[in-house]
């Protein structure tokens, strides 16, 4: 998408002041969570800002008509409850969602302390600002809810801006695929993409650790299985904090050192002032934006869960790992 390229398409916008992103109708609310602070100026005055979740519902924040793209997502809720907040997203009325997660997983939030993010296709602001920069086309329909399942009611600020556009035969669908293990077991192997069919193309990774064994823990190599490769993969990295654009253990002198850049990062480190300590807890991500992994039949994605004692490696089946692949695929 050429900035200085002027066509046929139409921004849209959908918020809770504007529910249905149509022309002309952002504002006009009468009611909403905003009316008693905008008593005294009337309708146009951010009457309605937000919506309130009960715990057990379902909100639909955007049902849409294609073709189009999803251009960016931002929404804001109780900071406590990003694990307990459902993401659904289905495409061109999939009977099944193609992104289903915690919210949380879906910004790079893995444990409980906010996590900022300063990436091109995730960004975390202060406070708990949630935006999604990843591309989403969909041709005839695209539904976004939020299931609450936190045990209480909460508040959720939002809004889905996409362009109203054709979209090419040979374009993608958005998918995600969320699992976490604890602990992991034997062998100390985390699935990080269950096998999936292609034509597609794999474009970015979110991984939270826990090692619960002391020592360094990240020699773990990443491993991407393509079309049809069975006990040996295609693609194989050389170890976990290498796979994210670190190197050797994350640390300088005695100290993890975190970092958040365009296509990798280091976000989490809990607690910051400790090194090597098994209950500690990591949040990395690494975004294929550049160099994705195009397959044409078929990709499964693992992680090893390494660790170091001695002059040896350690598989660590005790570990606590939660993982989030995006990809792009021709089915729904």
């Amino acid at each position: 998408m050429e900035l200085w390229q002027l066509d046929n398409t139409r921004t849209r916008s959908i918020s809770a002041e504007n529910p249905t992103g149509a022309p002309g109708q952002g504002g006009r609310a009468t009611t909403g969570t905003g009316a008693h602070a905008a008593r005294f100026l009337g309708v146009g005055w951010k009457v309605s800002p937000s919506i309130l979740l009960d715990d057990g519902e379902t909100a639909t924040l955007a049902d849409i008509s294609g073709p189009g793209v999803v251009r960016h997502i931002w929404l804001t809720t109780d900071r406590g409850a990003l694990h307990d907040i459902f993401l659904r997203m289905s495409w061109d009325n999939a009977a099944e969602p193609a992104i289903e997660l915690p919210v949380g997983y879906f910004f790079c939030n893995g444990w409980g302390e906010l996590a900022l993010v300063s990436s091109e296709m995730v960004v975390v602001g202060p406070a708990g600002g949630l935006n999604s920069y990843w591309p989403m086309p969909f041709r005839e329909h695209a539904t976004i809810t939020l299931e609450n399942r936190s045990g209480r009611t909460v508040p959720v600020y939002y809004q889905v801006t996409y362009t109203e556009e054709d979209v090419p035969a040979t374009a993608g669908y958005l998918h995600t695929q969320w699992s976490r293990r604890n602990p992991l077991g034997h062998p100390a192997i985390h699935t990080v993409l269950d096998t999936v069919p292609g034509p597609g193309r794999y474009v970015g990774t979110f991984l939270a650790m826990q090692p619960n064994a002391p020592g360094w823990w990240g020699e773990g190599e990443f491993k991407f299985y393509l079309d049809g490769d069975t006990d040996f993969p295609t693609i194989c990295g050389t170890g976990t904090e290498d796979y994210f654009g670190g190197a050797w253990n994350f640390d300088i002198d005695g100290t993890y050192r975190m970092y958040s850049a365009p296509y990798v990062g280091l976000v989490q480190v809990l607690p910051p002032d400790e090194i090597y300590q098994q209950d500690q807890q990591f949040g990395m991500y690494r975004w294929h934006a550049r160099d994705p992994i195009c397959f044409d039949c078929d990709l499964r994605v693992t992680v090893q869960a390494l660790g170091w004692q001695g002059d040896a490696y350690l598989p660590l089946e005790n570990a606590d790992i939660a993982s989030t692949a995006w990809w792009y695929q021709t089915s729904r």
